[in-house]
């Protein structure tokens, strides 16, 4: 079994409610919930929005490889309504955001997938729900845990 950590995001309709249909989801497609964060309210990050959004991370126990994780998280965001994706920076409001930011210890890097996720140490909305569920693990490449990473970015 591998351990996956998963963050979420919406800024469309019920929030609250999307996220939850989002860890159900993904509990029936992925795998055991080992921990989900609090909610966060946060600005929109890449573009501008009169929607907050709503973040959280989650960690999940699987027998999915990286790969299959991926047509998962895109699946659920698919069924539920999520019509086109994030290309070039362009960002705009969805009804659920599911990202990959890490699979165990693995660093993958191939065309339709990156983990550790890119951008996930230049994002508060990320890093701090990731915080919470787990502070000290260590991003592959960076070689520092998440709680380091948070306090480095607030000096």
């Amino acid at each position: 079994m591998s351990v996956v950590y998963l963050s979420l995001g919406t800024n469309l309709g019920d929030k609250k409610k999307n996220i939850s249909i989002a860890v159900d989801k993904i509990q029936e497609l992925i795998g055991k919930r080992l921990s989900l964060s609090a909610l966060y309210k946060t600005k929109p990050w890449g573009y501008s929005s009169d929607n907050m959004y709503v973040n959280a991370a989650i960690s999940i126990e699987t027998k999915l490889t990286p790969q299959q994780v991926l047509t998962a998280t895109q699946r659920i965001e698919r069924e539920m309504g999520r019509t086109k994706k994030s290309v070039n920076g362009q960002y705009s409001d969805r009804i659920i955001d599911i990202d990959i930011l890490l699979y165990d210890n693995m660093i993958i890097k191939t065309p339709e997938l990156t983990i550790p996720h890119p951008l996930m140490t230049k994002r508060m909305f990320v890093m701090q729900p990731l915080s919470e569920i787990a502070p000290d693990l260590i991003i592959p490449e960076i070689n520092k845990n998440i709680k380091t990473i948070i306090n480095e970015s607030n000096k």
